[in-house]
């Protein structure tokens, strides 16, 4: 399913809602700017929450593959969007996942389809660092996973206290990340400057 040309039910009741909404705001949703925009919207949002009809679970399983490789493996600068669920707005940042293998593993592409999934959603970003760390843990059953979330939020700048440079950091951790060497060696790995290739 490609979410940018293909909808889920429901789709024009949304749009219906957001003409209702343009109305409370005091505009005209018949002028000329604004006839398509119910509609744009309704597709914007399915679009950005798309991660409710989509399984997790299964993108990681799709791509699981029998290894003996149990050193860390990272995947760093992971760039998401997401929507605040207190105000709707986006927060948007990088999330850097480490997992340590025991016996399998899985394409690295999927850890950052993971992220993707979660952060379509409503979210916080304290729940979504969770969530990704939780669903690799269950699924490929590793020694470790530790999940760094870096976020500037739009409800902060936008609006409240209106801090621009602000950025909320959360992370999460299981197994053997539970030791402080371990997850010093993650965030020294982190913070090395990728060479240019």
């Amino acid at each position: 399913m490609n979410p940018e040309t293909e909808f889920r039910e429901g789709l024009d009741e949304l749009a219906s809602h957001y003409e209702s909404i343009l109305n409370l705001l005091g505009e005209d949703p018949t002028r000329e700017g604004l006839q398509k925009t119910p509609m744009r919207v309704a597709k914007a949002m399915q679009v950005l929450t798309r991660g409710y009809s989509m399984d997790a679970h299964k993108v990681l399983t799709d791509a699981l593959f029998k290894e003996d490789y149990s050193q860390m493996v990272i995947v760093k600068d992971i760039d998401f969007f997401s929507l605040c669920e207190h105000h709707m707005l986006p927060f948007y940042g990088k999330v850097h996942v480490a997992y340590i293998p025991n016996g399998y593993i899985t394409g690295l592409s999927k850890i950052a389809r993971v992220v993707d999934i979660f952060s379509h959603r409503l979210q916080v970003q304290e729940r979504m660092t969770l969530q990704i760390k939780q669903c690799i843990q269950d699924t490929l059953k590793p020694l470790g996973v530790m999940v760094v979330v870096e976020a500037k939020h739009m409800c902060m700048q936008m609006r409240g206290v209106e801090k621009q440079n602000s950025i909320t950091t959360t992370s999460e951790f299981s197994g053997a990340f539970n030791q402080a060497k371990t997850r010093q060696e993650f965030m020294n790995l982190l913070h090395t400057e990728s060479k240019k290739i």
